[in-house]
């Protein structure tokens, strides 16, 4: 079926940290003209170098046939959005609200009726990927909201990301992303606990994940930040904080469906360690140096470069 897109659509991004920079930033370098507003206006200024357009104020962006949105937290959302002051308060408001951030599935529901109230579209359009990874062009999105909203926007969407997946026509995307961070907390805490014993073991720490990550347990994550559990370098890519959040989200999530998830209840507990410990604005691979601490291993960096033949 040939999809149906938007000739030349004027676009907006509210959200401009981390990784709102990195997916507008893909639009602007493909020659989309984007109009941006975060609400730390600082945090616009490297895309306005880029050639964005900055908005004075939010409501600014009404003028957008599609604008995506980028927050951190669900009441972020129906703020920026449907709260006072917010985007669909504007005259004239988008046609379409792409909202990439990660949050629960209810929060989204209520939002998307209150969009669908105004006579906008609205797509739920996560995205796997730090920012490092989605600048290189090869995140991927799981998107859900009508098809035909999908199809309007798919150009945008695979322009962003590596890989662009419709999964529904309700909330599905954000269960698809819950369930995706889950995992990675999972796996970094697994990755750190058998790591410490290794190298609390006597086993050098770069020789163990050359070997992991030669076997058919290596994962692309793991080689990509390994060079990180060497160095132990913690600069964030992902904060402690903001994994915890989607744990909080997808152990409500367990609880309403029934799930049992004794992992992820264990990791969020971890989740809450590292934050006490001091790791709330590290990257959540500092779990790594939180389980060495707890297990009486005293970590030394060690040179990428200087890893083992």
């Amino acid at each position: 079926m040939q999809r149906e897109q938007l000739n030349s659509p004027t676009v907006g991004w509210l959200g401009t940290g981390r990784m709102g920079a990195a997916m507008a930033g893909r639009l602007i370098d493909a020659g989309v003209a984007v109009t941006v507003w975060n609400r730390t206006a600082a945090k616009t200024e490297p895309l306005r170098g880029r050639g964005a357009t900055v908005a004075s104020a939010l409501g600014e962006l009404g003028g957008c046939e599609v604008v995506f949105t980028m927050v951190s937290t669900p009441s972020d959302l129906e703020q920026v959005l449907v709260g006072d002051g917010g985007l669909l308060t504007a005259r004239p408001h988008p046609a379409i609200i792409v909202d990439c951030s990660t949050v629960d599935p209810q929060t989204s529901a209520r939002v998307r009726a209150e969009v669908n109230a105004t006579g906008a579209q609205f797509l739920a359009a996560p995205i796997s990927g730090n920012p490092h990874v989605v600048a290189g062009g090869e995140a991927v999105l799981v998107s859900s909201g009508p098809r035909v909203t999908y199809d309007r926007t798919r150009a945008l969407l695979e322009t962003i990301a590596r890989v662009a997946i419709y999964a529904g026509d309700g909330e599905q995307a954000r269960v698809v992303k819950i369930c995706h961070n889950l995992y990675l907390g999972m796996l970094a805490q697994s990755l750190s606990e058998v790591t410490v014993l290794a190298e609390k073991s006597g086993v050098d720490r770069a020789a163990f994940l050359e070997f992991l990550n030669s076997t058919v347990l290596a994962t692309e994550w793991v080689r990509r930040r390994t060079p990180d559990m060497l160095a132990l370098d913690w600069t964030p890519t992902f904060t402690t904080e903001l994994l915890r959040k989607d744990f909080d989200l997808g152990l409500a999530a367990a609880r309403q469906q029934e799930v049992t998830m004794p992992l992820a209840a264990g990791v969020m507990q971890i989740l809450q360690s590292a934050i006490g410990h001091g790791y709330r604005d590290a990257d959540f691979l500092s779990l790594f140096e939180l389980e060495a601490t707890l297990s009486g291993l005293h970590l030394a960096p060690t040179d990428p470069d200087t890893q083992p033949e």
